[in-house]
């Protein structure tokens, strides 16, 4: 079977954040298929399209990285009801210049995850409306929102609850087909 790489984006940047802990524990658990790594979004400059003449390097960095992906998945804290600016940036970033959509047509699924019962529902769909925009299939089913996310981990980090577990297990074989019908 064909090894996909697919670069996990998490929107928040706090040490400590549920978002983080979700997507590790996916990815220890992603299928053999999938090859997951991090992408750090949190040092990246803010878009400003004065600077394309001569972009940050790390504009550069993230561009190249989304470009090698075979897919995407990312994982928002919501704020505001919508996605944290770090996230939002970095899809405006990826997007630049103008005629080089770095994340046009890489498949792509979204979990939102969230200490309160909404889950994260409304940066879930801010953040669809915006992939939508620069051309990412998104994953609509299973839809991915985790609320309550304090009670899932112990203090080491680790994923703790068992229907979690089973519920990521799933939402990862279907992101798995996902990517391998859409990926080019």
């Amino acid at each position: 079977m064909k090894k996909y790489k697919i670069a996990v984006i998490v929107g928040s940047l706090r040490k400590e954040s549920f978002n983080l802990k979700t997507a590790k524990a996916m990815m220890e658990m992603a299928p053999e298929s999938l090859d997951m790594s991090l992408l750090d979004i949190s040092g990246l400059p803010m878009f400003n399209e004065d600077l394309e003449g001569n972009p940050p390097k790390e504009w550069e960095t993230l561009r190249e990285k989304i470009s090698d992906a075979d897919g995407l998945l990312f994982f928002t804290p919501e704020y505001n009801r919508s996605v944290p600016g770090v996230l939002k940036n970095a899809i405006d970033v990826g997007s630049r210049p103008y005629g080089e959509n770095s994340w046009n047509g890489k498949p792509a699924a979204i979990v939102s995850v969230s200490i309160g019962n909404i889950s994260g529902f409304g940066a879930n769909h801010h953040l669809r409306q915006s992939l939508t925009f620069v051309n990412v299939p998104t994953m609509a089913q299973p839809e991915a929102y985790i609320g309550d996310a304090s009670a899932l981990y112990d203090d080491n980090g680790k994923l703790t609850n068992d229907s979690t577990k089973e519920f990521f297990k799933t939402y990862l074989d279907a992101f798995e087909e996902w990517v391998h019908t859409i990926a080019k």
